[in-house]
């Protein structure tokens, strides 16, 4: 009965809910809750009710039906209107597709055609018996055809837009074959994969003259808005200095051409910065598409020469440019091209391959823009939100002032203002000065960062060249353990320009005075390629006369490149010191690293003696250890063979009358840079390689053989097992064991009021946790070992105290580097001292590996 009764309850419900029918008055009512609050709560359905007298006839039951209702039928909406933009999406990167694989069909026919066309000219060459010489001049001929032509072109008038108009034609010309057709070889960039949400397609050259990259992609911009963006080069390509429109000129179909100069950072302190002097033309296409092609006025193709090149190497763009085309539904198909000759001959022959590598070229100015248009794209339909009030324009502005700042420091050009200091010629690290600030006025500099009674800026700078270590590996090292480079001291100085008066000039002591870092993350882009983040730095002063330095600063710090699967991608570290205020004009004078691949494929270090390339000297202890020695551009056995060129710039400001204390200063502290990021490279080198490098060297301290004799004992003790045999009875003899021992070894601090921290570790211990032994002291236990193994440590933690050691079992924990590390097992135990007291926790890996 009471089972009748409820279904018979259950259908009078239904079946009210069904038939009930809303007047356009209630459901107006009804849509203003919800536009305030799409799910109320029973007592806020019967104050509606109490508040609105048309719907009194509603039982709050129905109202609770509608307001569901409302909320599936949004749901549905939204998600309708999710699956329709990605099937736009996905017909337009379909459309892409196919026009890509239309384009890849005619270059495998044009290659099939060459390669036929070879062997029928070397079959005739050969039954001709000719000579040798002549045989390979047809060889050569046949390779010279994949070249890019540069065709000749008569002179034309500077005043003739018709003689502009048809350079403007000829690039649109050769453009669009590059942009959609077989005029380069192109080869796609391993790991860029096309999707609906990807950057797209980008590919790279082959077998042309300059360096070439490619990219096609979607984008939920309009094509004037895209066009806009990407004619603005100097608001996301982080190597243009400036950009100046000479003069524009109209055309008769509704165009423009536009006479440019364009000036570029150079990207170490090794070579000289170039420059450019181009046409651009801009068009519609009868289709409907919007094309910007750009190319370099030379005497080859006419047209007027442009302004002299002073203190700049004159590269060459080759036809160039962007097709935008619209989708249907909205937003726009994108193909970008970039071809350039940059003179390669020019610079060093070790920085060659920056300026021979089109993957380079594809990640600094290709993939740059595309990566920008779809960061703004994403920004203007509110899919991505920054915490702290900060406008994503605001936050862009940041990371270009921090760029730009530090690209002055580097390259240290004349008309800014800098000049360099006297030095005896065989200096490895530069000192540059900058007495100029109204050169700096509505930069990323400010006229109160010169002293009234006058300064300046220094800046310290060096590059050298780094052995088998990865860029991002480095720069994530360099980011995650600021201390094992930095001076506390150094760093309260430059906070110090801040103020109105600085302190004390410091001597540069790494690691003088005590402190750790916190990084805050303020904004990172959709690719997450770039992080925008303040840093504090905590103070703790050893004694009381140090407590005037004893206080947490803060920077501004932008770390890029760290993405160890990024094909051609330089890695960067630049940072500021910045106010606690941290307002949006917020002064910045940039420091920083940047570490750029060369291409192993194509290096060959062959160092010269010129001054170009004097400060590489610095990167000698870093060639392969004593005995081990290879010739300059070998590869190793394993085929590993990477080098990066690594620059360092610091800028400081500067009394007059306190010059020459700073620039000594800098010198010291660029120079205990330079030792530190030695160590660093040689400690995180892959191990594929340590069997090459040697012998690293042991903590030989007397407290370290103190500490290796206190585990050893400990272990025996409450274990009643040995450690190892020790094989000899020489001082140091427990400590070569413990240091070499194959399974990971560390200790940690026993504190009760704060989570353990590391204190030592052996070899095998600083591999698994990828470290030193200066920045371990930055890691805590908690960080390393994941939740499952915090909480078997707890369990088992009296159990350690007590009985004096315990055995966990097999788990996973993370590196510094958050890379997680198995291991079958691992031992914990008390290590007591002379005393019998509780010193330290010792723990030991066993059979570990990185996952």
């Amino acid at each position: 009965m009471a089972l009748s009764m409820h279904k018979d309850s259950s259908n009078n419900q239904m079946d009210s809910s069904k038939y009930v029918r809303y007047t356009p008055e209630q459901v107006e009512a009804l849509e203003r809750v919800y536009a305030e609050c799409p799910k109320p709560s029973s007592l806020r359905r019967q104050q509606l009710i109490r508040e609105c007298p048309i719907l009194s006839n509603i039982e709050p039951k129905q109202i609770k039906v509608w307001f569901q209702n409302r909320r599936c039928r949004e749901k549905q909406r939204k998600e309708a209107s999710r699956l329709q933009t990605v099937n736009r999406k996905l017909t337009a990167m379909n459309k892409l597709l196919m026009e890509e694989n239309d384009r890849l069909q005619k270059q495998v026919s044009h290659l099939v055609y060459e390669n036929g066309y070879m062997k029928q000219q070397i079959h005739t060459a050969s039954a001709a018996t000719t000579t040798d010489n002549s045989c390979e001049s047809v060889v050569m001929s046949g390779q010279n055809q994949q070249q890019n032509p540069t065709p000749q072109h008569p002179q034309r008038d500077a005043n003739n837009p018709a003689g502009l108009l048809a350079i403007a034609e000829e690039t649109l010309a050769e453009f669009l074959s590059k942009a959609t057709g077989t005029a380069v070889d192109w080869v796609q960039m391993i790991g860029m994969k096309p999707g609906p949400d990807s950057i797209g397609i980008v590919a790279v050259s082959r077998n042309c003259s300059g360096v070439a990259a490619r990219a096609c992609g979607l984008v939920s911009l309009e094509p004037t808005k895209v066009a806009e963006i990407l004619k603005d080069r100097s608001s996301w390509y982080r190597d243009c200095r400036c950009l100046e429109v000479l003069s524009i000129v109209p055309t008769g179909n509704g165009g423009t051409i536009e006479l440019m100069y364009m000036q570029t950072y150079a990207p170490t302190t090794l070579a000289a910065a170039r420059d450019f002097f181009t046409l651009r033309y801009t068009t519609s296409l009868e289709d409907g598409s919007l094309v910007i092609c750009e190319r370099s006025l030379t005497s080859s193709t006419g047209g007027p020469t442009g302004p002299p090149p002073s203190n700049f190497v004159r590269a060459e763009l080759l036809p160039s440019g962007y097709l935008i085309r619209p989708c249907e539904g909205g937003g726009s198909i994108i193909n970008i091209v970039d071809h350039i000759d940059l003179d390669v001959w020019s610079v060093p022959e070790v920085l060659r391959p920056l300026y021979e590598s089109s993957k380079i070229l594809a990640q600094k100015l290709t993939i740059a823009a595309m990566q920008h248009i779809r960061q703004i794209a994403q920004e203007s339909s509110g899919e991505i939100q920054y915490g702290g009030g900060r406008q994503p324009a605001v936050l862009r502005t940041f990371s270009q002032r921090l760029c730009r700042g530090f690209n002055d420091a580097v390259n240290g050009f004349v008309d800014d203002g800098w000049s360099l200091m006297s030095n005896d010629g065989v200096e490895d690290v530069t000192i540059a000065i900058n007495s100029s600030p109204n050169k700096f006025l509505g930069s990323h500099y400010n006229s109160s960062m010169f002293p009234a009674f006058g300064g300046g800026v220094l800046c310290a700078k060096a590059s050298m060249l780094l052995q088998d270590v990865p860029p991002a590996l480095l720069v994530r090292f360099l980011r995650e353990h600021r201390s094992e480079w930095a001076d506390y001291g150094v760093d309260a100085y430059s906070a110090a320009s801040l103020k109105a008066s600085p302190y004390a000039v410091p001597c540069a002591r790494p690691g003088g005075f005590p402190s750790s870092q916190v990084i805050l993350p303020l904004a990172h882009t959709i690719e997450h390629e770039e992080f925008l983040e303040v840093v504090r730095i905590e103070g703790h002063a050893f004694s009381p006369e140090d407590m005037a330095l004893a206080r947490d600063m803060y920077l501004l710090q932008l770390c890029s490149g760290v993405d160890e699967n990024a094909i051609g991608a330089c890695a960067q570290l630049v940072f500021a010191p910045i106010d606690e205020s941290f307002a949006d004009d917020a002064l910045l004078l940039p420091s920083g690293f940047r570490v750029i691949p060369l291409d192993p494929k194509t290096v060959k270090c062959q160092l010269s003696t010129t001054s170009a390339t004097r400060t590489l000297d610095l990167a000698s202890t870093l060639e392969v250890g004593s005995g081990n020695a290879r010739p300059a551009g070998e590869a190793d056995l394993n085929g590993y063979n990477l080098r990066s060129v690594l620059t360092i710039a610091f800028q400081f400001t500067f009394e007059n009358h306190l010059r020459d204390n700073v620039a000594a200063m800098a010198r010291q502290y660029v120079r205990s840079v330079v030792g530190s990021v030695q160590r660093v490279a040689m400690a995180i080198a892959p191990s594929r390689l340590n069997n090459q490098l040697g012998p690293k060297s042991l903590p030989g301290s007397p407290e370290a053989l103190t500490l290796s004799r206190w585990i050893c004992r400990s272990y025996r003790i409450h274990t009643g097992a040995e450690l190892f045999r020790v094989e000899s009875t020489a001082g140091d003899a427990i400590l070569k064991q413990l240091w070499h021992h194959s399974d990971a070894i560390m200790c940690c601090s026993v504190k009760t009021t704060a989570s353990p921290v590391f204190t030592f570790a052996n070899q095998a211990g600083l591999d698994m946790l990828e470290t030193t032994l200066v920045a371990l002291q930055d890691i805590m236990l908690d960080r390393v070992l994941d939740e499952a193994g915090r909480k078997i440590l707890c369990s088992e933690f009296s159990k350690i105290m007590q009985q004096g050691f315990a055995y966990l079992p097999a788990g996973i924990c993370v590196s510094s580097m958050n890379r997680p590390v198995s291991y079958e097992q691992a031992i914990a135990w008390k290590v007591l001292n002379d005393e019998d007291s509780n010193h330290c926790l010792a723990f030991m890996f066993v059979n570990w590996s990185f996952v």
